[in-house]
């Protein structure tokens, strides 16, 4: 299954307005979006696509795509940290 890895630039300018720290991370499958405070590709072949003329469905023109695990990391105000692969 594919991955896409873009990072949300909405998110980024909320925290910065708001004072807070959401993930502003997305991965995106073809059944799912997760949002993160940091994505690792595992192991295997990953490429970064620049798409001006069709980006993604989100509006991303930039984006790193892998079939690889993908482990995705949220953190929390505590200091906890959450993480999920997505295979």
């Amino acid at each position: 299954m594919i991955k896409r890895i873009h990072v949300n630039q909405h998110v980024i300018r909320a925290n910065a307005k708001n004072n807070e720290t959401k993930p502003c991370i997305t991965v995106k499958t073809s059944k799912s979006n997760r949002y993160c405070h940091e994505a690792r590709v595992v192991c295997g072949e990953t490429r970064i696509v620049y798409s001006p003329d069709k980006p993604l469905s989100c509006g991303a023109k930039v984006w790193i795509e892998t079939e690889s695990a993908v482990q995705c990391d949220i953190k929390f105000a505590n200091g906890d940290v959450l993480t999920e692969t997505i295979i």
